[in-house]
């Protein structure tokens, strides 16, 4: 199964729990139906990207890089790259390098959340199919060339830093957590 197929079943499986997310799920499969090439960077309409919220449930933490280039609090993430078998592999591939830490684990369920936002050109948009990742007992980060800082951040901070996108991200990983998936 190719990166593109898999991108496909998981978006066809997707359940978001509500009318914002299930209309992201659509634009998404739309995207991909009209551009094969919707999963890599070079195509110019948008692409679909994976990330990774890390998280740390035994103490109520999260771990944010500040990107680079953003200058922004954010969850780990970026391009599928060809080595990539699954969206789900390309955000561990992801959550993995700008974190440093090994042997991260992702929630069972497949992706927590969507969001679409804007880049610049000659890009326009990434469509974003977020995970989230847990990080064991003790692990140790390591800011990688694409972050300026990583910090970890108890879950009530994260409003304060982070913009409403990883704070929507992070609600819906807690409401995983609860659930117990």
């Amino acid at each position: 199964m190719s990166l593109y197929d898999d991108a496909v079943s998981v978006l066809k499986g997707y359940d978001g729990a509500d009318e914002q997310q299930d209309g992201l799920r659509r634009t998404y499969l739309d995207h991909l139906a009209v551009h094969p090439d919707g999963m890599w960077k070079a195509c110019g309409a948008g692409h679909l990207t994976a990330s990774a919220l890390v998280i740390d449930p035994e103490r109520g933490r999260v771990l944010l890089t500040l990107h680079r280039k953003l200058r922004m609090w954010l969850q780990m993430g970026g391009h599928c790259e060809p080595q990539d078998g699954t969206l789900a592999a390309a955000a561990l591939r992801e959550a993995t390098e700008e974190s440093g830490i090994t042997g991260l684990g992702l929630l069972s369920g497949g992706p927590v959340r969507l969001d679409r936002h804007p880049i610049p050109a000659p890009c326009h948009w990434h469509l974003d199919v977020q995970y989230a990742a847990t990080a064991s007992a003790g692990a140790v980060e390591q800011i990688s060339e694409e972050s300026l800082d990583l910090r970890w951040f108890p879950y009530d901070e994260v409003a304060a830093v982070a913009d409403a996108s990883v704070v929507r991200l992070l609600e819906s990983t807690r409401e995983r957590l609860d659930q117990g998936r």
